[in-house]
C-alpha cells in the first residue's frame, strides 16, 4: 500500500531538524512563518513570500540533505522579502530577477555548510541543480541583477536554471493588511533567530551581515524620495489608483503607484540647526531639483527652520532650475520641526506633500500635519531614529 503522506512527513521532518540544528538557529523562526504544503501540481518548490509548496514528485527525487537545502532556500526568499522588495527587477527582466535572487541565497546556503554535513544543493544529471557563483559573494539581489543585465547586454549571460518557482504575481495578491502582518511576523522571527544564534554561538560572517541588513534595511533614499513625491500627484480619477507600491514596505513607506502628469505644491523643510553640512545640503537640494524637473510641480516652498522658520523661498517652473545656486540657507539655532507645522497653518500653505530633511535629533515631531509627510533623516539606518509621524527614509552617508 502506498504511503501518500510520506513526502509531507519528510518536509516536516526537514524543518524540525533544521530548527533544532545550532548551525541554522538564525533561521529557526522563519521556518515557522506561513503555511507549508505538498501537492501534485507544483513541479518543484514554490513560495509567494509567505507560504511554501513542494511538489510531491520533486520531493521524491531529493535526498534528505537536498530537501533540507531546498526548504532553507524557500525560507530565505521569505526572510529577504525578495518577492516584495525586488518586484521592479522582475518587471524589468523576470529571468534575471529570478536568477539574481537564487544566486544570493544559494551562495549563502553553501557557505553555511561548506562540508555538506547537513544540507547539499540538489543535483540534476550529475551536476549542481541551481544558480551558484562565488563571485557574487556579499552582494544583494539588485547588485547581482545589474551584473547579469550588463552581461546580457554584451551578448553573454549565465546559463543554468533554478530548482524552484517564484510566485511574484501571487505575492502581489496579498492584501496590504496581510503584507503588513507578514512583515511584522518576519521581523519577529528574525529577531528571535538572532537571539537563538547568539546563544548557540553560530552567528558570524555572511549570516551576521545578512541579519543586520534584514533587521535594519538600507534603501536608496533618492529612490524613496522620488517615489514619495511622485505618488502624491493630485490625480482626479480615484478609480484608477492601484494597490500600494510594495517596493518600500520593509521601511514602512506605503504609497500608491499611480503617477499623473503634474503636481501642485510641494513643501520642503530643511533643518538648519547646525548639524546639516553644506555637502549634505547641496546633495539634497540637487535631488529635490531633479524630482521637481520630473514631476513638474506648480510651486516648491523651500523652508529653512531650526526652532523657528528662518527663511521661506518660493520657486515655480521658471525659477526652480536655479534652486541650488539661488537658495540662501538661514538658521543655526535649536531643532524643533513643530515651528514649520505651525508656519504652514499660519500662512495657509496647503502642499500636496511635505518632505523634511533633518538629523532626527528633535524633541517634538509634531502631529496633524496638513499633508502627507516624509522625513529624510541623515546618518543612515544605523542612527536608529524613525519619526513617529509620517514616513521615514534614512539618508546613508557616502
Amino acid at each position: 500500500m502506498l504511503d501518500k503522506d510520506r513526502e509531507e512527513r519528510r518536509v516536516k521532518k526537514a524543518k524540525i531538524t533544521l530548527m533544532r540544528n545550532p548551525k541554522f538557529a538564525l533561521w529557526s523562526g522563519i521556518l515557522m512563518v506561513g503555511k507549508t504544503s505538498v501537492d501534485d501540481k507544483t513541479s518543484t518548490a514554490y513560495t509567494n513570500g509567505r507560504d511554501e509548496v513542494y511538489g510531491r514528485e520533486f520531493v521524491k527525487t531529493l535526498g534528505d540533505k537536498e530537501l533540507a537545502f531546498v526548504v532553507l532556500h524557500e525560507n530565505l526568499h521569505k526572510a529577504f522579502r525578495h518577492l516584495f522588495i525586488w518586484k521592479k527587477l522582475w518587471e524589468e527582466d523576470a529571468r534575471l530577477a529570478n536568477m539574481a535572487c537564487d544566486y544570493v541565497i544559494n551562495l549563502m546556503l553553501v557557505n553555511m555548510d561548506g562540508g555538506q554535513e547537513f544540507i547539499a544543493m540538489p543535483t540534476k544529471d550529475g551536476k549542481p541543480h541551481g544558480m551558484y557563483d562565488p563571485r557574487f559573494a556579499k552582494m544583494n539581489a539588485k547588485q547581482v541583477f545589474e551584473i547579469l543585465k550588463q552581461e546580457k547586454a554584451e551578448g553573454g549571460g549565465q546559463s543554468g536554471e533554478g530548482f524552484d518557482e517564484h510566485g511574484w504575481d501571487d505575492a502581489q495578491e496579498l492584501s496590504p493588511k496581510e503584507v503588513k502582518e507578514l512583515e511584522k511576523e518576519i521581523d519577529r522571527a528574525l529577531r528571535q533567530g538572532e537571539i537563538a544564534a547568539k546563544r548557540a554561538g553560530t552567528q558570524a560572517g555572511d549570516a551576521e551581515r545578512a541579519i543586520h541588513e534584514l533587521l535594519q534595511p538600507e534603501i536608496n533614499w533618492k529612490d524613496a524620495l522620488r517615489e514619495f513625491v511622485k505618488s502624491m500627484t493630485n490625480g482626479k480619477d480615484n478609480s484608477s489608483w492601484r494597490k500600494p507600491n510594495r517596493r518600500f514596505l520593509s521601511s514602512g513607506v506605503y504609497m500608491p503607484t499611480l503617477i499623473s502628469e503634474s503636481i501642485g505644491r510641494i513643501a520642503v523643510g530643511i533643518d538648519t540647526s547646525g548639524s546639516i553640512g553644506n555637502r549634505e545640503l547641496t546633495k539634497f537640494l540637487s535631488e529635490v531639483k531633479a524630482i521637481a524637473d520630473e514631476v513638474k510641480p506648480q510651486n516648491v516652498d523651500l523652508i529653512y527652520w531650526d526652532t523657528r522658520v528662518a527663511s521661506h523661498e518660493e520657486y515655480d517652473a521658471g525659477t526652480l532650475p536655479n534652486i541650488v545656486s539661488a537658495t540662501k540657507p538661514k538658521g543655526g539655532g535649536g531643532t524643533n520641526p513643530v515651528c514649520m507645522q505651525n508656519y504652514l497653518i499660519e500662512k495657509n500653505l496647503k502642499p500636496e506633500c511635505i518632505v523634511m530633511l533633518t538629523d532626527g535629533y528633535v524633541h517634538e515631531w509634531g502631529g496633524n500635519w496638513n499633508a502627507p509627510i516624509l522625513w529624510a533623516i541623515s546618518g543612515g539606518a544605523d542612527s536608529g531614529i524613525t519619526a513617529p509621524v509620517g514616513k521615514t527614509v534614512h539618508i546613508k552617508e557616502g
